[in-house]
């Protein structure tokens, strides 16, 4: 089968289409014709070196999350069969014509969903939900303060929010203030040029928000936490601001008795990742299929441009996710 890969960390131009070996099924696996990938930032990191080898999960491949139809099933499967369109969370290897899909990793596709759409959901909707709900505790009474409102996960946080019936609150790059606000946020601030910590402030009348969703790490965390209402969590998901190291105001952690909670998908055991898809599958997949979330597909390109495709990624600006198509 045809596959991307890279002989050396390095840039985008590392990336190439080359031919090799299909994937092993085991007992409770899935092969999967892939039909289009999501590109995460993890990607990139991963081609860069960030995490230190080549190979993070079951694949040398890159590619975390996957759309495509079953083609054959592990014997152990007896929920799903060949035929059946399924998106899912893999361990690598999605950046491939066929992967390898743990069955607990896998849900059905919805009818209103074709392949390109259901390669933007899984990475950014599990984690998304994982954050804002599961750990966040977002509901229909909460204030949510979503950062990089604008990137897969953030968005997927302000639909997730906003859907079941938040205040969200959001920051991002001014020129996507309207897209964000058109997903159900009540305020955007432009991470450049407005300071959130006194927008949020104005905007809930000095009380603070229940819950924040950041990305960005650094500097924001102490700002975040000022931002928080009595006993609010922040969720840190991310380092996009490329610091692991900030000030923490321990006065206000400790008088407002505020929550820290930290997460990453890519390092959860496989485990904690079927439990993950679970919470998803139960609870935001109908939202799917009735209408209340959507997807959000911004670029599309052929496998065989995945450079082009982490290009665009790097070049930052954009609006939705990117995919990688991979068959017709």
């Amino acid at each position: 089968m045809k596959a991307v890969i890279y002989d050396a960390f390095g840039p985008a131009d590392v990336l190439r289409l080359a031919e090799v070996p299909m994937p092993e099924v085991r007992p409770r696996d899935l092969l999967v014709k892939v039909h289009a990938a999501g590109v995460n930032r993890a990607d990139l990191l991963q081609r860069q070196g960030y995490y230190g080898r080549q190979s993070y999960g079951e694949s040398d491949l890159l590619g975390l999350e996957v759309a495509g139809e079953v083609v054959a099933v592990g014997h152990e499967v007896t929920d799903i069969e060949p035929g059946e369109p399924v998106m899912a969370i893999v361990g690598g290897g999605a950046y491939a014509e066929f992967a390898r899909v743990d069955r607990g990793l896998a849900v059905r596709i919805p009818p209103a969903l074709d392949f390109t759409g259901a390669a933007a959901v899984m990475e950014s909707f599990v984690t998304a939900w994982e954050a804002a709900v599961h750990l966040g505790g977002t509901g229909a009474v909460t204030t949510v303060l979503v950062h990089a409102a604008a990137g897969g996960v953030g968005s997927a946080g302000v639909e997730i929010a906003h859907s079941l019936g938040a205040r969200v609150f959001a920051t991002a790059n001014a020129q996507r203030r309207t897209d964000i606000l058109n997903l159900g946020a009540e305020c955007v601030f432009d991470y450049r040029s407005e300071d959130f910590e006194q927008g949020v402030r104005a905007a809930t009348q000095g009380q603070g928000v229940d819950v924040i969703i950041d990305f960005v790490g650094g500097d924001y965390l102490a700002r975040n936490l000022r931002s928080l209402a009595l006993g609010g969590r922040l969720v840190q998901v991310g380092l996009l601001g490329g610091k692991d190291t900030a000030e923490l105001p321990l006065s206000v952690l400790l008088h407002n008795h505020l929550r820290i909670i930290g997460t990453v998908m890519k390092s959860r055991d496989a485990e904690e990742k079927r439990a993950m898809v679970r919470r998803f599958a139960e609870n935001a997949l109908p939202m799917f299929t009735d209408g209340r979330l959507k997807p959000l597909v911004g670029e599309v390109f052929p496998l065989s441009e995945a450079a082009n495709a982490h290009r665009c990624m790097e070049a930052g600006g954009g609006f939705g996710k990117i995919v990688l198509k991979v068959s017709p």
